[in-house]
Order: C-alpha cells, then sequence, then structure tokens
C-alpha cells in the first residue's frame, strides 16, 4: 500500500489538511497517542475513555472525520504529514473518547 500524505504548512501540526479535507478549523483535528485514542490534556484526573498525556510525549494528530492518524514527530522533523494508521472513529472505543473530547471542549 503506498503511503497517503496530508497537506501540511512548514514543520507545524496546527496546519494539516487531511486527506478527507478535514483541519483543526473546520471539524477539528483531536491530539491523540500512539493508538489513536484521544488525550485529556487538561489537569488530572483523566476521564474514563480519554488517555492520559504520554509521558514520552509521542503525540499523533487524530482525524474525527475519517480516522487518519498522523505522527506529530514525523511532521516536526520532516514537514510532511504520513499518514502513520487509520482508526474506527464511527463506533467503539475511538468514537466514544472523540464524543467525550467534544463533550469536555465545549
Amino acid at each position: 500500500m503506498d503511503t497517503e500524505f496530508a497537506e501540511v504548512a512548514g514543520h507545524d501540526v496546527t496546519t494539516i489538511t487531511c486527506l478527507c479535507g478535514n483541519t483543526v478549523s473546520n471539524e477539528g483535528l483531536i491530539q491523540a497517542n500512539s493508538e489513536g485514542i484521544p488525550i485529556h490534556a487538561g489537569d488530572p484526573p483523566v476521564p474514563a475513555g480519554l488517555a492520559a498525556w504520554p509521558e514520552d510525549e509521542d503525540l499523533y494528530t487524530l482525524c474525527p472525520s475519517c480516522g487518519r492518524v498522523y505522527r506529530d514527530s514525523i511532521i516536526e522533523e520532516t514537514g510532511t504529514a504520513p499518514v502513520a494508521f487509520k482508526v474506527d472513529v464511527a463506533a467503539g472505543p475511538i468514537a466514544e473518547a472523540i464524543r467525550l473530547h467534544w463533550e469536555l471542549s465545549s
């Protein structure tokens, strides 16, 4: 399978335009862990369903629209945004974590 790449300006993860067209300011891209689970960036305790901020700060960016996940360190190092992996955003724990993320963010 060929690697897919999103558009990104410079080496800035906040400028990703996902292959589906989603952006930070559109449907909102979400910081996630290495499993694609949205992380809780606030004070402890971490709400059930969200992941804790990774101690190694190995961050990813999740597109909640299509499930593509991008590795932030690759973007910051190379200025490219290859898709690291995909997750199911329609059902299961990832879908529930996305819902919880938006609920806590509003």
